[in-house]
């Protein structure tokens, strides 16, 4: 079971919260338990180490002119 947390908020929120809560069939408790989960996972996806492969690519089109439109070039010729 979890710990109790007392949040103050503005009435109108409280409103919205519950409203929001009932249509999604959680309780607020739950939704917000959901935000900070949401919270905990982006904050852990920025810690992710990237594989060595993808970065030993990071910054080898740095100073070079190339665009979209080149890109879309080597498609056409690689698969056309």
């Amino acid at each position: 079971m979890g710990a109790k947390l007392t949040l103050r908020l503005d009435e109108e929120l409280i409103k919205i919260a519950k409203n929001y809560a009932a249509k999604e069939g959680k309780s607020v408790s739950r939704l917000v338990a959901d935000f900070f989960r949401i919270l905990k996972n982006k904050e852990s996806q920025g810690k992710q180490k990237i594989p060595p492969t993808v970065s030993s690519l990071k910054g080898i089109l740095k100073d070079k002119n190339v665009s979209e439109k080149d890109y879309g070039k080597y498609l056409e010729d690689k698969y056309l």
